[in-house]
């Protein structure tokens, strides 16, 4: 998988891209991720990419020659899928990076200041928009950030076993189940007996259990995406 992360701030990147997994992922060749400055393509010397708002108001815009040209510059062809990291997009879950990661070439730019001129929108410029959740971010390299190591995980191979992101949170709707480790027991708290028993059915049934009270004490609305199975509660609630 290919990414390019366009931004004003490349060094922002620097360090994540080249930690843990995801920078074993990409040290080994598993996936690519560039990252370009935005800058280069600013039409003047000092490579301005914004200016004072047309009507007022607070803050700077960023120009759409200087999209215009970048994007244009990198989606390649066959065209990269071109995403815009901004709050006005839709918000990012575990479905949408699945999707996502079926596209071999992305493109990411990452919005800053007030926003993005709209006629950089109004030239269709990008395929999609995406935020993070109703918040604000100071620009849209966090979220770029967030996308790419979630994209990560689902790459063969970044992580080791494919069993640990087939049952992480959100994978099937559904939180985490909790998780023990030493020493078993810790001021006055002890593992789940079941954890203890070897009883591999049993600790699955378990599991699913748990993640699935969880699921509906924390993220209830997950239930309408997939309502609760037959049996799926059946473990014990007492470990």
């Amino acid at each position: 998988m290919e990414i390019e992360i366009l931004t004003i701030f490349p060094e922002y990147f620097r360090s994540p891209l080249s930690e843990s997994l995801l920078g074993k992922g990409i040290a080994a060749g598993r996936l690519e991720v560039r990252v370009t400055d935005l800058r280069a393509f600013a039409a003047d010397k000092h490579h301005k990419v914004d200016d004072e708002a047309y009507g007022g108001g607070p803050g700077m815009v960023m120009m759409a020659p200087v999209i215009a040209a970048a994007v244009e510059a990198r989606r390649g062809d066959p065209p990269a899928w071109s995403v815009l990291l901004t709050p006005d997009g839709e918000r990012l879950d575990q479905e949408k990076v699945a999707q996502l990661r079926r596209r071999e070439r992305l493109l990411l730019f990452c919005g800053r200041y007030e926003g993005i001129d709209e006629r950089a929108r109004q030239l269709g410029l990008f395929d999609q928009e995406i935020s993070l959740g109703d918040f604000i971010l100071p620009g849209g390299e966090a979220a770029a950030l967030a996308l790419v190591e979630s994209l990560s995980r689902l790459v063969p191979g970044v992580v080791s076993r494919a069993e640990s992101v087939e049952r992480e949170s959100f994978a099937n709707d559904r939180l985490d189940y909790p998780h023990y480790t030493r020493p078993r027991d810790f001021r006055g708290l002890s593992v789940p007996e079941v954890l203890l028993s070897g009883d591999h059915a049993r600790i699955d049934r378990w599991r699913r259990a748990r993640a699935l009270e969880a699921t509906k004490k924390k993220r209830s609305d997950l239930l309408r995406k997939r309502p609760e199975e037959p049996g799926e509660s059946d473990g014990e609630s007492d470990g």
